[in-house]
């Protein structure tokens, strides 16, 4: 089944449960993925579940900022908000690499591209990008690959 499918449906069932908080939260994200389809439109390529995965990450980036700044600012109720999207955003990703998988993959890719700086942090991104596609988180990737070419 479709990512696109599984929210829609995930959203039906919602509304019929009666659950309000959850259909506002799933409503933003079918928000997000009518605004990738406009995107799309205009040079005519088809949203895919890689570009859905990648948007959702975005929104869970976003929200989490916005849940230490209301935190930080004594808005806790406002805080839960966002950590609930967030875990209701983090529903439809696929399961994380560990990170022992992603340190190996990293070591891989470093010894294949002959990596030996952080010029050649492209090249290893992009082994990894293609070797784990929308499984792989590029903000957490790209710190351990940083770690690995600086030492």
């Amino acid at each position: 089944m479709s990512l696109r499918k599984q929210i829609m449906d995930d959203l039906k069932a919602a509304m019929k449960a009666g659950q309000s908080d959850k259909v506002s939260q799933i409503r933003g994200i079918t928000a997000k993925i009518k605004d990738l389809d406009v995107a799309a439109r205009a040079s005519g390529a088809e949203v895919a579940d890689p570009d859905i995965i990648s948007a959702l990450r975005s929104m869970i980036k976003s929200r989490t900022e916005s849940a230490k700044m209301y935190r930080d600012g004594g808005r806790p109720e406002l805080a839960e908000n966002e950590e609930g999207e967030i875990a209701t955003i983090q529903s439809y990703l696929p399961p994380e690499l560990s990170e022992g998988t992603l340190k190996a993959a990293i070591e891989e890719a470093v010894k294949a591209t002959g990596a030996a700086s952080m010029k050649d942090m492209g090249k290893v991104m992009g082994v990894l990008k293609e070797r784990f596609g929308a499984d792989l988180d590029p903000a957490k990737a790209s710190g351990l690959v940083k770690a690995r070419l600086s030492a």
